[in-house]
């Protein structure tokens, strides 16, 4: 996974914060103040290995873009997937699964179209589109789970 790299706005200190660490308010590793992460924040980038843990381990709600980089659709959302990430942060965990590198959790979810957005609220699934859907589709959907 990533890792972000913020200068707290009060000390100047670099701190290196995980990108599956953005949602949970971290402080500044010298001076202790909270860093506001809203406009560094992406989309989690999830692997087979660590999906099933970091899907019942989360206490928000999770969205998980499963994508393809040869998809056209899959490259036409990931802008407002990405602008999304930034405005839901701290409400709702925007997540992304490469299903070309990762075909084990696109098969035992039934992916079989990409895009497909599926979304978890306590480790289960709660709602999905398949396909490229309007920005304002996404954002009632995000917002009937936050």
């Amino acid at each position: 996974m990533n890792n972000l790299i913020i200068s707290c706005p009060s000390c100047n200190a670099k701190n290196r914060i995980p990108a599956d660490k953005q949602h949970l308010s971290p402080k500044c590793g010298k001076c202790g103040k909270q860093i506001d992460l809203r406009p560094a924040a992406v989309p989690i980038e999830l692997i087979d290995s660590d999906f099933q843990s970091f899907i019942s381990g989360s206490s928000l709600p999770v969205m998980v873009d499963f994508y393809s980089p040869t998809c056209g659709p899959c490259k036409a959302i990931a802008p407002f997937i990405s602008r999304i990430a930034k405005e839901y942060l701290g409400k709702v965990i925007i997540a992304k699964l490469d299903t070309s590198t990762n075909p084990g959790t696109a098969m035992h979810y039934k992916i079989r179209g990409v895009p497909s957005l599926l979304f978890f609220k306590n480790g289960q699934i709660v709602d999905q589109i398949v396909g490229a859907p309007p920005e304002t589709q996404l954002r009632q959907k995000l917002d009937a789970i936050s």
